[in-house]
C-alpha cells in the first residue's frame, strides 16, 4: 500500500482538474533509468487497466501496475512546494540507495 499526503492529494486534484482529455487518476510506474537504476514515473490517465491495483484517496484514484507495486509498497508520496521548486517527493522503504534528486533509486 502507498500513502499520499494531503498535499499530494490536493496537487493531483489540481492536475486532474486542469488536464485536457478527462483524466481519471494518477499512474505510478517504476521503470529502468535515472542515476540509481530505477526511476519513478507519474502521469495522468483516463482509466486503469485490468491488471492495475487501484487505490482511492478522497476523490483521487491511483493506478499501479503489478510489476511496480512491490517496488512502491509502503511508499509515502508528498508534494513539496518551495523556493527551490515544486514536485512530488517519494519516501520509499524499499529503496536501498537513492539519488540526491530523489527521482531514482535502487532496490
Amino acid at each position: 500500500m502507498i500513502t499520499l499526503t494531503e498535499n499530494a492529494i490536493q496537487a493531483v486534484k489540481r492536475f486532474i482538474t486542469g488536464s485536457e482529455g478527462g483524466a481519471e487518476g494518477l499512474r505510478i510506474q517504476i521503470s529502468g533509468g535515472g542515476c540509481s537504476g530505477l526511476q519513478y514515473g507519474l502521469k495522468l490517465e483516463r482509466s486503469a487497466t485490468p491488471e492495475d491495483t487501484v487505490i482511492e484517496y478522497e476523490s483521487v484514484k491511483v493506478f499501479i501496475d503489478p510489476v511496480s507495486l512491490p517496488m512502491v509498497d509502503g511508499t509515502v508520496i508528498d508534494f513539496v512546494d518551495s523556493l527551490d521548486g515544486s514536485g512530488f517527493k517519494f519516501t520509499n522503504p524499499n529503496a536501498k540507495n537513492a539519488c540526491s534528486c530523489g527521482s531514482s533509486f535502487s532496490a
